[in-house]
């Protein structure tokens, strides 16, 4: 099994309590512990603007800013977005930002995108918010522009929603044929039929039973159009809350509440729950048989999240000794 891990940027009130100007260097401070080891291939941020649940006056930092900042401050783990929002950013304008920062990376960029839903950021950024079936429409549009751009360097589509004649992108990525896609979401009709017609990789929600529907589904769209269903990597994301024992779990999860007490009182007993409820939620053993039934689902790769990563590393050092091991085994 491979494994991500997300760096705090704030979205998920996970930078409260830090100075502004010292987040960065929290930031990266993880980053540069998941580059130095090696059980995380990946490190990933969101792409948000306002926090979670409510927007708030706590930071969000900019997810493509921190890809450039991370791609010139890492040197071996591969950069990723979970996922960008097509609806933000002109899809040629993108492919020409994610090819710049392949080439600041030496290579590595994944490039994670999806229709949007965060519907406050939308209006609040003056992007309105189209109705769902207009946002997957923008989606497919744009993956097409993108692969156009890396694939030949120009981009040109007469579309509903986007209109591009020529765009060039140059210099290349580096990646041989372009920069990964990672299509986020679990829509039947047409978000995993996009994945199958153009993404390597899949990412749908982590949960086994949903897991193995949807995964039932984008198999069904790989036969149809003729694509090797085993081509397409199968990805989920997963809030870890791991104690060495029950105990030590359950103080984590005081310590989450706690901490959105602070900004949501209201809402911060609902958000542990929310917490707890998850399947990567125990200790090591617990974790291993639960990562073990999603791997025999076809779940290979696992984006973990450490929602107090920023401030105590105890919980992915665990996850690192006496986890991933025995998964990589």
């Amino acid at each position: 099994m491979r494994f991500g891990l997300f760096i705090p940027q704030g979205w998920r009130m996970d930078l409260v309590g830090i100075d502004p100007a010292e987040q960065w260097q929290v930031m990266h401070g993880l980053a540069k512990h998941a580059d130095d080891g090696d059980v995380f291939e990946s490190v990933w941020v969101y792409d948000h603007f306002h926090t979670v649940p409510e927007p708030s006056e706590e930071a969000t930092h900019e997810a493509w800013t921190l890809m450039a900042a991370l791609a010139a401050s890492t040197s071996r783990v591969r950069l990723g977005q979970m996922c960008t929002c097509m609806g933000y950013r002109n899809p040629a304008y993108l492919a020409k930002v994610a090819a710049t920062v392949d080439l600041i990376s030496g290579g590595r960029i994944e490039m994670g995108i999806g229709a949007g839903w965060y519907e406050h950021e939308w209006d609040a950024y003056g992007y309105g918010f189209p109705a769902v079936g207009d946002r997957l429409g923008m989606l497919d549009e744009g993956v097409q522009i993108m692969e156009q751009a890396w694939r030949t360097g120009y981009a040109t589509l007469d579309g509903r929603y986007y209109q591009v004649d020529g765009a060039r992108v140059f210099p290349q990525p580096l990646q041989e044929g372009g920069i990964p896609l990672w299509i986020a979401g679990g829509g039947e009709k047409r978000t995993l039929k996009y994945v199958a017609r153009s993404a390597q990789y899949a990412n749908i929600a982590g949960d086994p039973e949903t897991f193995a529907r949807k995964s039932e589904v984008l198999r069904g769209h790989c036969e149809t159009l003729g694509r090797d269903f085993g081509s397409v990597v199968r990805s989920a994301n997963y809030n870890v809350v791991i104690g060495a024992t029950e105990a030590e779990v359950d103080d984590r999860i005081a310590a989450i509440q706690d901490r959105y007490a602070r900004v949501l009182p209201d809402k911060a007993e609902q958000i542990a729950a929310e917490f707890r409820g998850g399947p990567l939620v125990g200790t090591p053993q617990q974790i291993v048989d639960k990562l073990r039934e999603l791997e025999g689902l076809g779940m290979t790769y696992a984006i973990t999240y450490f929602s107090e990563a920023a401030y105590d590393r105890s919980g992915i050092e665990l996850f690192e000794r006496e986890v991933a091991p025995a998964l990589r085994g």
